[in-house]
């Protein structure tokens, strides 16, 4: 999320964020599908839950509606039906107020299949202009007691009718919201959350009947343990996929009102290049804003509509996924994946990775840098299982392919502890990646998925 030379506003936030111990999960019968075809020993092994709702099914019944309507069609979403009312915005970034009608609707209760020391919701949508949309979180501690409702994000997928932002300074003395991320305050005290519901309002222009439309709408809660370092994951298959490469360092000093230029655009540009893997980008009036006398314009495209103006950076993880979402026929998510297996079943669907790490520069031979949180796309990986990585901190787009040592990679990845350079103790992500991938995925790619936690 950051360049490698400076720290990002996600590190220093993550240095705070208390980190989980392992929790127990309800017991299950091993290898037995439930209803809706999982294999629930699987789910409950596997300290990730992940929820979304996609279905029109989900969309009539999972949830009530306030002035919304399900859409119908292959990809079901909901929409401003019959407006709730209509309220004043002021955007806290420009200080214009302005109408707005709105309408809500709100899911079931979901129970946590991991009780979650930290939750992040992402969604997909279709914000045309004069639309937005905000999505809320309440949920239930394992102590009986309820949050209140937070904002995970107020977002469009433009930038001229509201700016797109997180929302600073929510907790309530047992979590707090850091950018994108729900948080138990003290999980080593053993409280979780133990349910949510989610809340979306949708918003247009007063008079008006254009509409957003969301399709998925979900969150992903874990309770991963508390490591220095993870077990080693045994090779299980070789392979790389043909995944465009994109230099953020070429991009360096570019527009600096998106978080300084691309010094720090690790995760629009990771972003960018799997977009562009499953055939999708930016048109040319869509890049007409950009620089002609730039090179890659997409990647300033990227960073410009990933961009969170309160975060002050484009590596907001759901914003990510969002923007990925904003092309025809993708969808994004935010998980947290368990081992490079993991990566290997996604990869040998045809499924690339971004993945979050930190790391000093002794930590990972032939980076040539340390840093304290990056984004790389995992597209593959050799013979002997070492990982594929388009690493966008290079020189050129010619050098953003690097291999890197499966040992050392993985741990990097996956630990949610490490020390920084001056041998403080502070946070590593813990597994954190975004998948995009088809709205409607091929047989083998729903598969993959599943194998993964994500539907």
């Amino acid at each position: 999320m950051s360049s490698a030379k400076t720290p990002s506003r996600r590190a220093i936030l993550a240095a705070v964020v208390a980190a989980a111990v392992a929790g127990g999960a309800g017991p299950a019968s091993a290898g037995v599908p439930d209803a809706t075809g999982r294999d629930a020993a699987a789910d409950s092994a596997r300290p990730v839950d992940n929820r979304a709702w996609t279905s029109f099914a989900d969309w009539c019944v999972g949830g009530t509606a306030g002035g919304t309507r399900a859409v119908a069609g292959l990809r079901p979403g909901v929409a401003i039906g019959a407006p709730a009312g209509t309220v004043d915005y002021t955007d806290p970034h420009t200080g214009t107020t302005a109408a707005w009608e709105y309408a809500t609707w709100t899911s079931v209760a979901h129970r946590l299949t991991v009780p979650a020391t930290e939750v992040i919701a992402s969604w997909n949508a279709h914000t045309p202009a004069g639309t937005w949309l905000q999505v809320e979180l309440t949920g239930t501690y394992s102590d009986g007691t309820a949050t209140p409702w937070y904002v995970m994000g107020r977002w469009a997928s433009g930038d001229q009718d509201i700016k797109r932002t997180s929302v600073d300074d929510q907790k309530d003395g047992k979590s707090t919201v850091w950018t994108d991320t729900f948080a138990i305050d003290e999980a080593a005290t053993g409280l979780r959350l133990v349910s949510y519901r989610l809340r979306l309002t949708l918003y247009r222009r007063p008079g008006t009947t254009v509409t957003p439309t969301v399709w998925r709408l979900g969150a992903m809660g874990s309770d991963v343990p508390d490591r220095f370092t993870v077990p080693a994951s045994t090779p299980s298959g070789a392979g790389e996929l043909a995944v465009p490469r994109y230099s953020q360092e070429i991009h360096s000093g570019q527009y600096p009102e998106y978080d300084n230029g691309g010094e720090a655009w690790c995760s629009p540009t990771s972003s960018q290049m799997i977009v562009e893997y499953w055939g999708q980008r930016p048109t040319a009036a869509e890049l007409a804003w950009v620089d002609p006398a730039y090179a890659d314009p997409q990647v300033c495209h990227a960073a410009r509509f990933t961009y969170d103006f309160q975060y002050k950076g484009c590596g907001n993880w759901p914003f990510n996924a969002a923007y990925a979402a904003t092309y025809p026929d993708l969808q994004g998510v935010v998980t947290r994946l368990g081992s490079l297996t993991d990566l290997e079943t996604l990869i040998a669907a045809g499924i690339p990775a971004i993945t979050s790490q930190s790391f000093l520069k002794t930590e990972l031979t032939g980076a040539g840098y340390g840093t304290p949180g990056h984004l790389m796309t995992v597209v593959g990986f050799t013979a002997d299982g070492d990982v594929i990585a388009n690493d966008p901190f290079s020189p050129t787009d010619q050098a953003v392919r690097r291999v890197y040592a499966r040992r050392e990679w993985e741990n990097i990845w996956l630990r949610t502890k490490r020390y920084n350079a001056t041998g403080k103790v502070v946070s590593g992500t813990g597994g954190v990646c975004y998948l995009y991938f088809p709205a409607r995925p091929t047989a083998a790619q729903l598969a993959a998925l599943a194998a993964v936690g994500v539907r």
